[in-house]
């Protein structure tokens, strides 16, 4: 048996255990943990390639395709040469961001060879893929600077200490008129043309600049210069990705596989990606607390593919525990939780992830603040503020009204009525969130005896002199 079978076998006695107790799901975390660092290069060239697929969308030409060459790789005593691309435009990374460097990772652990390209010429073109309008061009301090902050942020997830890195101005910079018209004349226009969001830009009357149409060229030009194997991205990045291909085949090369990731729903539930723009991400950065509260407001269905971005757990192990879910002799919460302290864990360690679980147990499964140490907000002195100075001036919750506000939109700002009887949660909308604060709680708690609490995602207040 692989040492990644021992694994699952013993984590198939776990996940059949009672996974609504501590002691249960931290011997469980221990066990999946200790995969992100398993060495998996004793798998077949076959199961190695379905263990990939296994996480992407799409494996072109196929998965049949990807376990030759790395059987024809092994023959020469080699690892497939695995190429990512990174365009460092921003220092905030969430875990979304995530995704492709834990199949890399997994390629790593397999025995094969991964070269980071850092994007530091074509992040000065901007990378157009999804766009609406052309992004602003990055300086060299932003990029170096974005760079530091990304590889922080995503080190639990990747060790940098086995990888390669590249930047592609090495051969993107000197690279002459006259060559680039040379290939230029091999790409048809209506292949760059047939890209989805290149097109809805143009009939909706935005711009479109030619370095936009050239950025495509210039990432395929990246698989040129490394003459790789296979290249990851997102399922976004496809017509970007064959690009490599064509190119590698115009120049004499044998072309690139490629692997596309899945694009992660963020934590909202309305079929939006994983954006810090729309506020449904999970920050890297984020406290363990932070992280494991974002990931249990979740919606129930998002769990099979949260499980399959983050965690090394097989197809088997997620069907072992939808089905008992589905069976009701697992509760959602309960699977959630294990969620929530998979990620935790691979951020901050087992330790963390225990205290988190155990921090979110004492304040919402338990639905008692009384006993919980909160921060006080006297509306004596804060009362004629909206909730919305109070939660970014006052309680530092938000880091400004406006973001607040956004909160508000997003039915995650309530009033919490706690009484011997129980808790009663009303959302606050945006229009009583820029009311004043004192006003909105005295007519919602309507001559009732409760103590009072202003509650914004997971960060919780008390109200007092009501």
């Amino acid at each position: 048996m692989t040492r990644l079978g021992d694994s699952v076998a013993r984590a198939s006695a776990l996940l059949a255990q009672d996974l609504s107790t501590d002691s249960a799901v931290e011997q469980l975390l221990t066990e999946t943990k200790a995969r992100r660092y398993l060495d998996l290069s004793d798998l077949a060239p076959k199961d190695q390639a379905e263990l990939i697929a296994s996480r992407t969308v799409e494996v072109l030409p196929g998965v049949a395709k990807l376990a030759e060459r790395i059987e024809a790789r092994q023959a020469e005593g080699k690892g497939l040469h695995i190429k990512l691309g990174i365009d460092p435009t921003a220092t905030d990374v969430h875990l979304g961001h995530a995704v492709p460097l834990i199949i890399l990772s997994r390629f790593q652990r397999l025995g094969h060879d991964v070269t980071l390209i850092i994007g530091d010429f074509t992040a000065k073109i901007g990378d157009p893929t999804g766009r609406t309008a052309e992004r602003p061009p990055l300086t060299d301090e932003d990029i170096a600077h974005n760079l530091a902050s990304y590889r922080e942020q995503v080190r639990p997830f990747f060790d940098f200490d086995r990888v390669s890195f590249r930047q592609n101005s090495e051969w993107l910079a000197p690279y002459t008129f006259p060559e680039l018209l040379g290939l230029l004349a091999q790409v048809p226009v209506s292949q760059l043309l047939q890209r989805e969001d290149f097109r809805n830009r143009l009939a909706a009357g935005s711009g479109l600049t030619m370095t936009e149409m050239l950025y495509p060229i210039a990432q395929g030009l990246d698989s040129v210069a490394l003459n790789c194997d296979v290249e990851l991205g997102g399922a976004d990045q496809l017509l970007n990705l064959q690009m490599g291909r064509k190119l590698m085949e115009a120049h004499g090369q044998k072309p690139q596989l490629v692997v596309t990731m899945p694009l992660i729903e963020g934590t909202d539930g309305t079929g939006a990606k994983m954006s810090k723009s729309k506020g449904n991400y999970v920050g890297l950065s984020a406290s363990a607390d932070d992280v494991f509260g974002k990931i249990m407001s979740v919606p129930d269905r998002l769990m099979e593919p949260y499980l399959k971005a983050w965690t090394e757990w097989t197809d088997a192990e997620i069907a072992q525990v939808l089905s008992r879910v589905e069976e009701k002799s697992l509760h959602p919460m309960d699977l959630k939780k294990i969620l929530a302290g998979e990620v935790v864990a691979a951020l901050y360690g087992m330790e963390a992830a225990m205290a988190a679980r155990a921090g979110f147990v004492a304040q919402f499964s338990k639905k008692n603040f009384t006993d919980v140490e909160t921060p006080v907000v006297e509306l004596a002195e804060h009362g004629e503020e909206p909730a919305t100075a109070v939660l970014s001036k006052v309680l530092g919750f938000q880091p400004s009204a406006s973001a607040a506000r956004r909160v508000a939109k997003q039915n995650g700002l309530r009033l919490v009525f706690e009484t011997a009887e129980g808790q009663e949660a009303v959302v606050l909308p945006e229009a009583e969130a820029i009311r004043p604060l004192g006003e909105v709680a005295r007519e919602l708690l309507a001559g009732r005896e409760a103590t009072v609490y202003l509650k914004a995602g997971r960060k919780i207040a008390e109200l007092r002199g009501l």
